[in-house]
């Protein structure tokens, strides 16, 4: 059974209200539109065998934050800034291969 999608990617915008680290602290709403608007721009956003970028709740990763995950790849990245995120576009989501810099452990 393959994916839907070629790339489902998933970034995790979770707020905490107790203070404690989360995504959201860390610009992950921003950089999540951004991914998304970028992937338009290339004309790999879509359906089938296509790109999806989707916004999530909280997937338990705070502490790397912040986060997002590609499937059906499973590989998790942090990212700090745009640059990041046309990094992991271009490598991973175009010429599919992850950028090793930016991984975080499973």
């Amino acid at each position: 059974m393959s994916s839907y999608y070629q790339h489902h990617v998933f970034f995790c915008l979770n707020q905490r209200d107790d203070g404690s680290a989360c995504c959201a602290d860390h610009n992950a709403k921003a950089m999540q539109e951004y991914a998304k608007k970028r992937c338009k721009e290339l004309g790999i956003a879509g359906g089938e065998g296509r790109v999806r970028i989707n916004k999530a709740g909280c997937l338990n990763r705070c502490e790397l934050g912040p986060v997002l995950v590609v499937y059906p790849e499973a590989v998790w990245y942090t990212f700090v800034d745009e640059q990041d995120i046309d990094e992991i576009i271009d490598s991973h989501l175009v010429n599919g291969k992850p950028v090793k810099r930016l991984m975080v452990d499973r």
